[in-house]
């Protein structure tokens, strides 16, 4: 294998244009295909900048030319040589060097490869295990390689616009205390302290508060965070967080300052020209409207509420939902009355199961009539209600569900999605971002028998609610908002308790002892009795951001070195066994039962 010294690149492959032709340049990159015409090889050479075409030729000497015939897909090589302008006829428009080739001089020889596992090519169909194992070689795909560039160029849009924007960049510890009040911690064990553990980040929620307690009135970090969770196509156990925590704001500030940054993201990396201020919806208003807390609006196909038509009706299903505290909704799904099967609705009433419902309830408005199971159990004027509220038209398919209002939702919320996805309703080229505020304080876990908050236990109370955090936790809305584009939560954020009686009064009405409060947050309790500003934030995921701007379907094709569905590296093996050594340094005894 041949050295780098003394040969110095001039020019990345993809950078070579028609203003270097007749000048020298070196270049470097991997060898992506190789044509041998007898008398003259042609070399395509590929770095992350793209392809540019090298011509060996027997005129430049028997050696160079035999030195090129060794070639293979993926050597890695550098080339000196003149830069020509390709004749008319071998012209390539579909790569930005195809007017130019370079006629090497000097061919170099850094290393040969062996024949790769999959083609190092755009869109390749294979097991995505495969590519993660190597991973290293997927990661040389063009499409790849692009992903990760625009993942770089947005780190810096947005670091600039918030350093422009008065924001200050402040690192917060990687090892911290466990609080489990949201997902599992990831934990790592201390050899100092036996039996004690730090905890990796989920967020750097309290540092960035205590940040606001300490004068930093902006803060901001491009955040590595961890979440002992499964996975889905957009989570990861580790992520990266854009987290923005302010000072002496209220939630039209931090909405305000957030806009603008969208609007610069989607200018910088799309050009598309963001129209402000984005669409805001009430969480109760998105939840009867879309069934869903992040709606995708690029389709409509809105919730109807049907609860009191129903109330007196004789199908028992309606009628019970509607008398015992829940609700009668519907959807009209336009026009597929005509274009679904029987055994397509069949399939939609399986589906609604997966939601908790019973079943779903259908209408199909055909040219001869209503066809349905239910109809002969509605009054002419229930039938004629329902059909003036849905707007319904022959060939529009109505879908029912009647139950506990969160159960309604789900149910519809679903089906709503699952129809778009059948009629190709979700265009990934269209971006429709608006804001759900005014979440519920708190939900109640059957599981562990009490309230639990919404999102965390450090969110606002809406100051008209405060009256209700002992007495009415349900009733209690909260300072917190949600960023949606197309369907997908990218960012959530809230205002900020800096009261410490209201703290108080919130991990009380959480179930916590002052001993428990005092154990988990005593720092932060403490802190807040030395002039707390009021103040609050927003954390973006920002594998999630990339993946939608970039119209793809999962975040690992974001990531650099993503982990799969059980967590683990495909590339590295870990999670991995340890030397005995270090778990008694540690002084942890595993027990695995297998």
């Amino acid at each position: 294998m041949e050295s780098i010294k003394g040969f110095k690149r001039t020019k990345y492959c993809g950078e070579v244009s028609l203003e270097d032709v007749g000048k020298e340049v070196v270049l470097t990159g991997w060898v992506d295909t190789r044509r041998d015409l007898g008398g003259i090889i042609f070399v395509d050479l590929r770095d992350r900048t793209g392809i540019v075409q090298v011509v060996f030729d027997e005129k430049m000497g028997e050696e160079l030319l035999d030195k090129a015939d060794s070639l293979r897909s993926e050597y890695c090589i550098g080339v000196r040589g003149v830069v020509e302008k390709r004749p008319p006829e071998t012209i390539n428009p579909k790569i930005k060097t195809g007017e130019v080739e370079v006629r090497a001089k000097e061919l170099r020889i850094f290393s040969k490869s062996e024949t790769p596992p999959f083609p190092i090519e755009e869109g390749i169909n294979v097991n995505e295990a495969v590519r993660l194992k190597y991973r290293y070689l997927d990661l040389r795909r063009p499409d790849m390689q692009r992903n990760l560039m625009f993942r770089h160029k947005l780190y810096q849009v947005v670091r600039n616009f918030l350093s422009q924007n008065g924001f200050i960049e402040i690192e917060t510890p990687m090892l911290t205390k466990s609080t489990p009040e949201g997902a599992r911690d990831y934990l790592v064990p201390s050899r100092i302290f036996p039996g004690k553990f730090f905890a990796l980040p989920q967020s750097p929620q309290l540092f960035k508060q205590l940040l606001m307690v300490a004068g930093f009135d902006r803060y901001f970090q491009i955040v590595k965070c961890f979440r002992d969770e499964d996975l889905r196509a957009d989570r990861q156990p580790e992520f990266t967080q854009i987290d923005i925590e302010m000072s002496f704001v209220d939630v039209d500030d931090v909405i305000e300052i957030n806009e603008k940054l969208l609007q610069t993201i989607f200018g910088e990396m799309l050009g598309i020209d963001l129209k402000l201020p984005l669409p805001r919806l009430t969480y109760k208003e998105a939840m009867e409207r879309f069934g869903s807390d992040k709606p995708d609006t690029r389709f409509g196909m809105e919730l109807v509420n049907l609860t009191d038509v129903a109330k007196n009706c004789e199908f028992k299903v309606f009628a019970d939902a509607a008398n015992k505290g829940g609700s009668v909704r519907a959807i009209n799904a336009k026009g597929c009355a005509a274009i679904f099967s029987r055994r397509e609705i069949d399939a939609l009433v399986e589906y609604a199961k997966n939601f908790g419902a019973k079943g779903l309830a259908w209408i199909a408005v055909e040219s001869d009539g209503l066809k349905s199971p239910i109809v002969k159990f509605l009054k002419e004027e229930e039938i004629n209600e329902i059909l003036k509220r849905l707007g319904a038209e022959v060939g529009d398919l109505l879908l029912f569900s009647a139950d506990k209002d969160e159960i309604v939702f789900d149910v519809l919320g679903n089906i709503r999605l699952e129809i778009a996805r059948k009629l190709n309703l979700l265009d990934k080229s269209k971006f429709n971002l608006l804001w759900v505020t005014e979440f519920p304080l708190f939900e109640y876990s059957e599981e562990e028998g009490r309230y639990v908050a919404k999102h965390h236990p450090f969110t606002s109370p809406m100051d008209e609610d405060i009256e209700f955090l002992e007495t009415d936790p349900a009733k209690v809305r909260s300072k917190a908002y949600d960023i949606v584009l197309n369907g997908t939560e990218i960012g959530g954020g809230s205002i900020r308790i800096h009261s410490p009686e209201i703290q108080k009064r919130m991990f009380k009405a959480l179930g916590f002892t002052e001993e428990k409060a005092q154990d988990r947050f005593g720092f932060l309790l403490e802190a807040f009795k030395f002039g707390t500003p009021p103040h609050g934030g927003i954390a973006y995921g920002f594998d999630r951001l990339c993946m939608l701007l970039l119209g793809l379907d999962s975040i690992r094709d974001t990531i650099a070195f993503p982990k799969v569905k059980d967590s683990s590296c495909p590339l590295t093996d870990a999670p991995s066994e340890v030397e005995p050594k270090q778990l008694r340094e540690l002084h942890i005894k595993v027990d695995v039962v297998r």
